[in-house]
């Protein structure tokens, strides 16, 4: 049950980022919930390999080539996915920076919730 509230959540908030940011567009909240979907299972399997391979340029770039490798798994999912579409590099990984802002509130909120 969390976890299809996590994923309806998220869902949400990748529609919000969607209509925040204008080159970011999606068709509905359904193709939200399966950008979050899969954005999540690209984030479990994909990212770690990548971030492996790419760690000597990370520690060179002090971390912030994390962002490139964010923007490019944006990127995949809007290659996977039909009805969710990003203009480039740019917005791919201003999306996932929104993103990530959106998830640290939602999970600062949740973790107060857990504490009372």
């Amino acid at each position: 049950m969390r976890l299809l509230l996590s994923l309806l959540i998220n869902g949400f908030l990748v529609y919000l980022c969607a209509e925040i940011l204008s080159g970011v567009s999606i068709d509905g909240y359904l193709t939200a919930v399966l950008v979050a979907l899969l954005l999540g299972i690209v984030n479990f399997f994909v990212k770690p390999v990548l971030t492996l391979l790419t760690l000597p340029i990370t520690i060179l770039t002090l971390g912030l080539f994390l962002l490139v490798i964010n923007g490019a798994m944006v990127l995949l999912v809007d290659w996977m996915l039909d009805g969710f579409y990003v203009d480039g590099w740019i917005w791919a990984i201003f999306f996932a920076i929104v993103m990530a802002i959106f998830n640290l509130f939602v999970g600062q909120f949740t973790v107060q919730e857990k504490e009372k």
